[in-house]
């Protein structure tokens, strides 16, 4: 299978600054953007990336660094949005792979900061793999994705809340889907 033909499928998953309260003046930026690269063809999960992003016009709240584990000197010393977004198509060929998050906040939030004239990294074949596992397991309602690694009988791979663990454990539930024939880019399970 070649990758135009979608062999291979970004998984992404993005932290934002956030605040237990509202904060005026501050707006959620993406802080942290984990990629796991899925090969469909092998059914296996072939790489995990951490992209650190300077926040422009807020700062990481001492809840955001409870949540995410992320310091405001950490993401200090990461690269600016713009460059993240080229570097997802540079070296990740974000524009042209199909990709997928858990919910569609990751592909909202993207939409959201690209919106001020950054070029957005991703193509149009987005999946929303929390509504795919759904469905694909007949459920009545959507799960979390620490809830649907509990469903799946997999384990919780590093923390929760990390951008690059939670990409690597939602590639886990993709493959899960994919096992199953479910995958609806058309990815089937084992003949």
């Amino acid at each position: 299978m070649d990758e135009r033909f979608g062999r291979y499928l970004n998984v992404v998953d993005v932290e934002a600054t956030c605040w237990e309260h509202k904060a005026p003046g501050q707006v959620h930026e993406i802080i942290e953007i984990g990629l796991c690269v899925v090969d469909l063809e092998e059914r296996r999960r072939v790489a995990k990336h951490r992209v650190l992003v300077r926040p422009e016009r807020s700062a990481v709240s001492a809840f955001c660094t409870e949540l995410t584990g992320l310091t405001q000197d950490e993401v200090d010393g990461g690269i600016p949005f713009a460059e993240a977004c080229a570097l997802l198509e540079r070296e990740h060929r974000s524009h042209f792979r199909a990709w997928a998050s858990w919910g569609d906040y990751d592909r909202k939030q993207f939409e959201r900061q690209c919106g001020g004239g950054v070029r957005y990294p991703f193509g149009r074949r987005h999946t929303n793999a929390k509504a795919a596992y759904s469905a694909a397991h007949a459920l009545p309602r959507r799960l979390g994705m620490a809830g649907a690694l509990r469903h799946a009988g997999l384990p919780l791979e590093g923390r929760h809340h990390s951008g690059a663990d939670d990409a690597w454990n939602i590639g886990a539930l993709v493959l899960d889907i994919v096992e199953r024939g479910a995958w609806p880019d058309g990815a089937g399970g084992r003949a």
